[in-house]
């Protein structure tokens, strides 16, 4: 397993208004070892963003100028690995969708723990360096379902029509075209799309599992290719696989 040491040459980008918050955030990942840059706004965080290429973005959801949820758009726009994490106070399920259908790689809901804030970011690193590589035996573009995958793009065609996938989307679709007719349960796909270190609860996973069938079921909510297993996880049969 490959290990992140917190160092000087690990950035961490910070957007929070609260100014007590922020400093003790600054605070915290100072003493960890890493360099932070602190924003006070969305908009600034923008441009410290552009100026200083963070390996991590640490982003309140309701800030001035930009909104968390704004801000991590603009940054999948152009980057799809860098780690984004969302602090939010809200609690409702759909905050955390939005959130993850943008892109963001987590979600932490204030008030939260400084040991769990800690691990949440060294995993998401963790996960970020040993995700650098495609898996070899995954051709660039497969057929899942009733869909068209392409890897490079990041994109679904189902029908004729295109929509974006997430990078956390491609690999749940990498890990269940891997593994045709079995039964993957949600620890495992925890582990393969989250990396072993990840703090959430399953309850993630679901959600993102509602949204990707949005984009590559035919009916959603009779779902043929992402099928539940229910008390265990999800199953995809392999009955479309790519013969490429």
């Amino acid at each position: 397993m490959t290990d992140i040491t917190p160092s000087s040459e690990t950035t961490l980008l910070i957007a929070e208004d609260d100014p007590n918050l922020r400093q003790g955030l600054v605070d915290l990942f100072e003493d960890e070892g890493y360099t932070v840059v602190p924003a006070a706004d969305g908009e600034q965080a923008w441009q410290l963003y552009l100026d200083s290429q963070p390996n991590l973005l640490l982003l309140d959801v309701m800030m001035p100028q930009l909104s968390g949820f704004d801000l991590c758009r603009r940054v999948r726009q152009q980057d799809e690995t860098t780690p984004v994490l969302l602090l939010t106070a809200k609690g409702e399920e759909i905050d955390k969708v939005v959130g993850l259908e943008l892109g963001a790689d987590d979600y932490i809901t204030k008030p939260f723990g400084l040991h769990e804030l800690r691990a949440r970011v060294k995993a998401a690193l963790r996960r970020c360096s040993q995700g650098q590589q495609q898996p070899p035996q995954i051709p660039d573009e497969f057929t899942f379902g009733a869909a068209r995958i392409n890897r490079l793009r990041l994109e679904a065609t189902l029908n004729g029509n295109r929509c974006r996938l997430t990078a956390r989307e491609l690999k749940l679709l990498e890990t269940f075209y891997s593994h045709p007719g079995e039964v993957l349960n949600r620890d495992f796909l925890l582990n393969a799309a989250w990396g072993i270190d990840y703090q959430g609860t399953t309850r993630t996973l679901d959600q993102h599992i509602a949204q990707l069938r949005k984009k590559i079921e035919p009916q959603p909510d009779a779902p043929q290719a992402i099928q539940t297993a229910h008390g265990i996880g999800y199953r995809y049969p392999g009955s479309c696989v790519d013969k490429e």
